[in-house]
């Protein structure tokens, strides 16, 4: 047999996306280039690795057990990659870190100068609403996750970083009662703190939205209002797009934080970027996150 880690990992995507359009966007190729490297890889086998009945593509049983196979050379094949580096004095291996959406505003912070610092390190950061970042969790696909409010019925353990506030957003300073209220999908953080505010049972219209950048653009196009967390409209505000309007029990506050299944043993680069937060997030709280902080209501808006 005679074929390579590229067709390998092309068989895998496949197998994954159970479609050759979609493998082929997810590895940047065109379509007919990783036709090719499909067939090529099957020219190496006498079973069918997959079938197309209809217009659906299908894994065959056999193909099933080289794809498991598959997944171990690959494994193997970075064991070699990061012990190389490791020999070179250089921390090296996987990362992969599943925030809820809006800890993309916070979660880059603090992996920057850690990435600088280990440059052996490949980093996979999923960015999902929570319900998806907990199942990734739970399900051992990711070392961490990134999320503002902790999960239940799931023993972690946890690094608190910073403060999450939420207040109630609109493009005007007044509450204008006749526009609806715009909510997140079930299963984002930010969904239960505004059906905890406003009850399940609402006398108002509302809309809901998959993602805090469409609900924040919903409301500078003056469509409704929301509860959002500060952290993600620090330029809307600065720009009079956006503005916070004073209300009773707000800001909502919980807390940003890491955390990782309470039984698992982490890697050694899980290990050393637990110890690098620890030692730094005084620093990079401090050095980015200060104007949020320190935010009052009373300054009208300003940060």
């Amino acid at each position: 047999m005679n074929y390579t880690l590229h067709q390998l990992q092309i068989f895998l995507e496949v197998v994954k996306q159970k479609s050759i359009t979609r493998a082929a966007e997810e590895m940047h190729m065109t379509q007919p280039a990783l036709s090719i490297q499909i067939k090529n890889f099957q020219m190496q086998f006498d079973i069918p690795l997959i079938e197309i009945i209809g217009k659906k593509l299908y894994v065959t049983d056999f193909g099933k057990e080289i794809a498991l196979i598959a997944q171990n050379i690959i494994k193997e094949a970075d064991s070699i990659k990061y012990k190389t580096k490791e020999y070179k004095g250089l921390y090296s291996g996987k990362l992969s870190i599943s925030s809820a959406s809006t800890g993309k505003y916070v979660i880059p912070f603090f992996l920057s100068n850690f990435l600088k610092k280990h440059t052996g390190v490949d980093l996979t950061l999923d960015v999902s609403n929570k319900t998806t970042v907990v199942k990734n969790l739970i399900e051992n696909k990711i070392e961490f996750a990134f999320v503002s409010v902790l999960p239940d019925k799931v023993e972690v353990n946890q690094e608190l970083l910073v403060e999450n506030k939420l207040y109630l957003i609109g493009n005007t300073k007044k509450l204008n009662k006749k526009k609806p209220l715009i909510f997140r999908e079930e299963g984002s953080a930010t969904r239960l703190v505004m059906d905890n505010y406003y009850g399940t049972s609402k006398d108002r219209k509302s809309i809901q939205l998959t993602s805090n950048e469409a609900v924040k653009q919903a409301v500078i196009a003056g469509i409704g209002y929301s509860i959002l967390p500060l952290i993600g409209i620090r330029n809307e505000l600065l720009n009079n797009e956006l503005y916070v309007i004073p209300s009773k029990g707000l800001p909502i506050i919980t807390n940003w934080r890491i955390i990782w299944l309470k039984n698992k043993k982490l890697s050694p680069i899980g290990e050393e970027f637990l110890s690098y937060i620890r030692s730094t997030k005084k620093e990079i709280i401090q050095k980015n996150f200060q104007w949020y902080l320190d935010y009052q209501l009373a300054k009208n808006n300003k940060v």
